[in-house]
């Protein structure tokens, strides 16, 4: 279902229609506003801020990609060391039996 939600962005009033609940839209209403605000008080055009800050936006989501993925590395490092670590306990009981059998 799609809802309709009036948010205020750069002091103008915008209609977004989306799939995701109210309170979402104006999350992201409010982020883009925040990015807008210190653009719009120099001496450009909406316009111009506007591109300005998606150029933020996209930026900060580039970053956060980039950590999110680093993070996922190392989340994937630690599993395999996991894995090994498991393999030489394995390994080491084995051994531990072999020799307890051998008295």
């Amino acid at each position: 279902m799609k809802n309709k939600v009036v948010v205020t962005i750069a002091g103008r009033e915008y209609t977004m229609v989306a799939v995701e609940d109210e309170a979402y839209v104006r999350k992201c209403a409010a982020l883009v506003d925040q990015q807008l605000k210190p653009i719009l008080s120099g001496r450009l055009s909406q316009a111009d801020g506007a591109v300005l800050a998606a150029m933020n936006i996209a930026d900060q989501y580039f970053k956060e990609q980039e950590a999110a993925e680093h993070l996922r590395q190392q989340i994937k490092d630690s599993l395999d060391e996991i894995a090994q670590l498991k393999t030489e306990l394995s390994e080491a009981k084995r051994e531990i039996f072999r020799l307890g059998t051998k008295k």
